[in-house]
């Protein structure tokens, strides 16, 4: 049973995704909350699989109720997919670096929704290569004062390369392709790079290619 906790200031929104999760045999909401502060505390008693938590809430926003769920030892297993109402907006590029798994539209269609959240429960990303893409756009729009990759010196080179094709936007098959392996090859080239570099998620894993320099936006 996936176990889900709701997080929205909107109660509305909170009612019907909860109606629709319900539904689902796998699937179970433990507890709703209103703002991030009252997420936060929820998360640490009821301990669930994935939180769906928006990004704008009083009291405490999602990218900071993201943030400390990210560096609660104790929330490790919570995977936090953050609910939005404008795609990738300003805040979801911060709520992403503060440790979200992904992100949701909030008019995102039931099956893609409910499809999101068994992703998220098994530890995945959701990213699929249009959102990052996205990312990569916000570096050229807004690019980082690029490194030396020293912070990935513990890569293989073969890891090394991996991690620059994800930042580049491919998925794991496009990655296999272009290194002319197997696609099972390529993904454990990828979680071993995100296991040494302590990335959550594939997400963390493109912000880190571009912050230590191994990519840049002229790399696309």
């Amino acid at each position: 049973m996936i176990r889900v906790l709701l997080v929205d200031d909107q109660p509305l929104i909170r009612s019907g995704f909860r109606a629709l999760l319900d539904l689902e045999d796998d699937i179970a909401v433990v507890a709703e909350g209103g703002d991030g502060a009252e997420g936060l505390a929820l998360a640490r008693e009821h301990r669930p699989d994935v939180a769906l938590i928006d990004v704008r809430m009083p009291v405490v926003d999602g990218i900071e109720a993201t943030r400390r769920i990210a560096a609660d030892a104790s929330l490790a297993g919570v995977h936090v997919v953050i609910l939005t109402n404008y795609g990738m907006d300003e805040y979801v590029f911060d709520a992403l670096r503060a440790g979200a798994a992904g992100f949701l539209v909030k008019d995102i269609v039931p099956e893609d929704l409910l499809h999101a959240v068994r992703v998220a429960a098994r530890g995945d990303a959701l990213l699929a290569p249009s959102i990052t893409r996205k990312l990569i756009d916000r570096y050229v729009a807004h690019p980082l004062d690029g490194g030396t990759g020293a912070g990935l010196d513990g890569l293989t080179a073969r890891e090394r390369e991996a991690v620059a094709l994800v930042a580049r936007g491919l998925s794991n098959d496009q990655i296999a392709e272009r290194m002319v392996i197997s696609p099972m090859t390529a993904k454990t080239h990828v979680n071993r790079a995100m296991s040494k570099l302590h990335a959550r998620d594939r997400a963390q894993l493109v912000i880190l290619a571009y912050e230590s320099g191994l990519v840049t936006p002229r790399d696309r």
